[in-house]
């Protein structure tokens, strides 16, 4: 009697059901079928999670069907979601990007203590995940942008994470992440990528390169449909063949599906789809970034460009009708130009990586992040949509060398650049003269060209921004004197008499 008298002092209801203490792990906003799959995928890895979506008749279904009988649990308010989740709390978003994740976030704070961890899983803008990392810190919530990739199948049964953020965060959801991740040669395809909207960013350029490799793969299919007159099944087994060699990857394996897949009526699907390509703006944040930075990322921007050539289809329409150009026809051996062509789309995939890497190693200094370059690379390499057994030579130049300047420099891509060369160039060369575009492949080797110039003819250019605004230029090392000092910034009066030293003016 004393014990109960004692209890009820203490605020205890005697004989009344314990209250039930928080028992998942973490917790999942957004029942999607991403969401859905990834919870899934938690429950399949040994964890307890907590599914919460604002229409919440579909949590109901999902305990009810695909959830049922698992370590799943269910909330129907936000403050019931938040009181099952084990301290420090970890909450995943995946919801849309933008405003619906700063609505949700708001909704979380007034339940949240200090320490907890929110993960926004979505395409969100970097600048976006910048601007919550720091707001929500100084609110003593750890913010993490974590990028996913790999669609339903990689939610379901291993994606690419790519978290970055608040790195107090890492240690609490470490274990979670490596866990439900997709794995290469036994390691995660996830680690810590860098500060702020890192996690992000990363994945910015990871759906930019998504739009290179489409990119490139859809010329390489052109050119054998019209420049060699292939049927689609024909087409079909060069990639299934493409598949079991360097270009051995998720794009061309399904590209090879797609190509066999026929209709009713025996035609090729895809001969069927209307050539209007969609994006949903990735690959154009990263070109835009890429514009900012001043960094030459020409293939990403080039595969944009392309989509918004597909998407004028009325005027490509008339413009056939009274445009005229050559008619592509092959004479040769058909086989040493398929294996050109497998050539220059490797030497091309390996120029838009290398620009990728220029552009995030460029960001970590602008933006002053510490990246885990090694672990990019190792994070591409599974569950992503550009997984492929290239990146795990990427994986290794980076871990040989993590302050490696440029893929190119490795041993191991200038072989295979040198090698690829010459096939390369006829590719480009015929698509050229059979006037056939070929956007990506183009811009590829013109960037190796110009990469490999110690001399542009940018002094030119610069001669004539100096001239009509006085902009000013830099001499050479080689060629400066006390008239041309090297290192000042100079100004000459170009309708003056040439050679004419006094009409030039440097600023200091």
């Amino acid at each position: 009697m004393a014990e109960k008298a004692v209890a009820r002092l203490a605020g205890i209801n005697v004989g009344s059901p314990a209250p039930l203490l928080p028992s998942a792990d973490f917790g999942l906003i957004g029942l999607a079928v991403m969401g859905q799959n990834l919870i899934l995928n938690g429950a399949d890895h040994g964890f307890t999670v907590c599914a919460y979506n604002r229409t919440t008749s579909k949590v109901d279904r999902f305990l009810e069907n695909e959830a049922k009988g698992k370590s799943i649990i269910g909330a129907h308010s936000v403050e019931e979601f938040v009181s099952k989740l084990k301290r420090p709390r970890v909450i995943v978003l995946l919801v849309m990007a933008g405003k619906p994740v700063d609505a949700f976030i708001e909704s979380l704070l007034p339940h949240l203590e200090k320490g907890d961890i929110i993960v926004d899983g979505g395409n969100s803008h970097f600048p976006d995940s910048n601007r919550r990392c720091k707001s929500l810190a100084e609110k003593g919530i750890r913010f993490v942008g974590s990028g996913v990739s790999g669609g339903e199948e990689g939610a379901r049964y291993g994606p690419s994470l790519m978290p970055g953020g608040n790195e107090e965060a890492w240690p609490h959801i470490k274990n979670i992440f490596q866990s439900i991740a997709a794995k290469s040669d036994g390691e995660p395809c996830c680690d810590w990528v860098g500060d702020e909207g890192a996690g992000h960013y990363v994945k910015m350029v990871h759906n930019g390169i998504e739009y290179g490799d489409m990119q490139l793969i859809g010329e390489a299919y052109d050119i054998m449909k019209r420049g060699l007159g292939m049927h689609p099944s024909e087409i079909a087994e060069v990639f299934d063949k493409w598949n079991k060699g360097v270009l051995d990857s998720f794009l061309i394996e399904i590209t090879r599906d797609v190509l066999r897949y026929n209709d009713n009526d025996g035609v090729p699907l895809v001969e069927k789809i209307l050539d209007k390509a969609g994006q949903k703006g990735t690959g154009k944040w990263t070109a835009m970034n890429s514009l900012d930075l001043g960094m030459p990322v020409t293939l990403i921007g080039e595969a944009v460009y392309a989509r918004c050539l597909s998407a004028i289809k009325d005027e490509r329409v008339k413009a056939s009708k009274i445009l005229g150009g050559p008619t592509p026809k092959f004479t040769g051996d058909k086989q040493a130009f398929i294996d050109d062509l497998e050539q220059a789309l490797y030497a091309s995939k390996i120029i838009s990586y290398a620009q990728g890497f220029m552009l995030i190693q460029d960001a970590a200094k602008e933006y002053g992040w510490k990246l885990n370059k090694p672990s990019i690379a190792l994070m591409w390499r599974g569950g992503c949509i550009i997984r492929s057994v290239f990146l795990k030579d990427i994986t290794n130049a980076y871990r040989k060398n993590p302050e490696l300047e440029n893929l190119l420099f490795d041993d191991f891509f200038n072989k295979a650049i040198h090698k690829a060369q010459d096939g390369w160039r006829n590719v480009v060369s015929k698509a050229a003269l059979w006037g056939l575009p070929m956007p990506a492949f183009s811009t590829a080797l013109s960037f190796y060209d110009g990469y490999r110039s110690a001399n542009l003819p940018a002094n030119l250019l610069q001669a004539q921004r100096d001239y009509f605004g006085a902009h000013t230029f830099r001499i050479k090392p080689e060629n400066a004197n006390e008239n041309y000092p090297e290192g000042k910034d100079i100004h000459v009066n170009w309708t003056g008499h040439g050679g004419d030293v006094s009409a030039s003016t440097y600023v200091v």
